[in-house]
């Protein structure tokens, strides 16, 4: 069983193989995480998951995202494939991933464009890779560039070359990002 909220309403319990009157349906529980089927489409959420609502495909493609109690946005993702945490980082001018999130992704970032880029530790030396698919919810973008830190980060950065492609909505402590191209 899960415990979920569906579009910021009351939480609830779901068992396996049970639907919410909003069509949410439970599929199976993993280790820190569980399956659902939302619109007839399977969705793999972490526990703890900020996701709230996810759209239809196309160019209207679009996820909500609600603030944690710091008020930062995380969304869970990917990168080629590989799952990501990212945090929403409108002050990273790229897609930024550390070294193990690269070669979880399969960047070989070493091929990428060396440079460095300013952290809140200092400069540190960092490579631009072109050409990542970058996935939220229903929302996927393709040839998005990533920079690649010599040194492990926590979290992935969701930053500008992916946040400029889409239209960014705030209301309160909810985020809408949804597919311009």
């Amino acid at each position: 069983r899960a415990v979920i909220l569906v579009n910021g309403g009351s939480p609830r319990t779901l068992l396996v193989g049970a639907r919410t009157a909003d069509g949410v349906k439970l599929v199976a529980i993993e280790e820190g995480a569980a399956i659902f089927e939302i619109d007839g489409k399977r969705q793999r959420l972490v526990l703890g998951e900020q996701t709230v609502s996810m759209g239809g495909g196309g160019a209207a493609s679009a996820v909500t995202l609600t603030a944690d109690g710091r008020g930062q946005f995380i969304a869970y993702g990917s990168v080629n494939g590989a799952a990501m945490r990212f945090i929403v980082d409108t002050g990273a001018t790229f897609v930024a991933l550390g070294t193990a999130d690269a070669a979880r992704a399969g960047i070989d970032y070493r091929k990428g464009e060396p440079g460095a880029t300013m952290t809140a530790n200092g400069v540190i030396r960092a490579w631009r890779v072109p050409g990542a698919t970058v996935r939220l919810g229903d929302l996927t973008l393709h040839q998005v560039d990533v920079s690649v830190t010599e040194t492990s980060m926590p979290v992935a950065l969701l930053g500008m070359s992916f946040l400029n492609r889409v239209e960014m909505k705030r209301d309160g402590d909810t985020m809408t990002l949804k597919k311009r191209y």
